[in-house]
């Protein structure tokens, strides 16, 4: 879904999720490399027409926000990323994860290991 999107649409898209809603002119200032506005503007019309954006009017002009939630869009994203690297097996990228373990301190792990509790639990209570 997202990962199909040309890079600059991308781009917008991300700011959107890191900053919440915004401008156009405030999308102009977060990006790194500058656009214009009317650049920028045609580039979020072009994503409220694929379903990503949509906009409200208000007091400071229209604000573009994303449609779909930053939850779905993180599994999404991270969906393609176990696909591509670990041919479809999410015990092979969290065991990459894993393999990270020297940058991963002690309350990080505790939250796998309760996360990974919560799974075994969730998983035996719909058998």
């Amino acid at each position: 879904m997202l990962p199909q999107l040309p890079p600059r649409e991308r781009q917008i898209v991300d700011l959107l999720y890191q900053g919440g809603s915004r401008t156009v002119s405030e999308i102009c200032a977060a990006l790194p490399d500058p656009l214009t506005g009317s650049a920028v503007r045609a580039m979020l019309k072009r994503l409220e027409d694929k379903g990503f954006v949509s906009r409200q009017e208000s007091d400071r002009g229209f604000v573009y926000s994303p449609t779909v939630s930053d939850n779905q869009a993180r599994r999404t994203a991270l969906g393609q990323v176990v696909r591509t690297f670990f041919k479809g097996s999410p015990v092979s990228a969290a065991s990459a994860l894993l393999g990270m373990a020297q940058d991963i301190d002690t309350r990080e792990l505790d939250e796998l290991e309760a996360a990974i509790a919560r799974a075994r639990l969730a998983r035996d209570s719909g058998k």
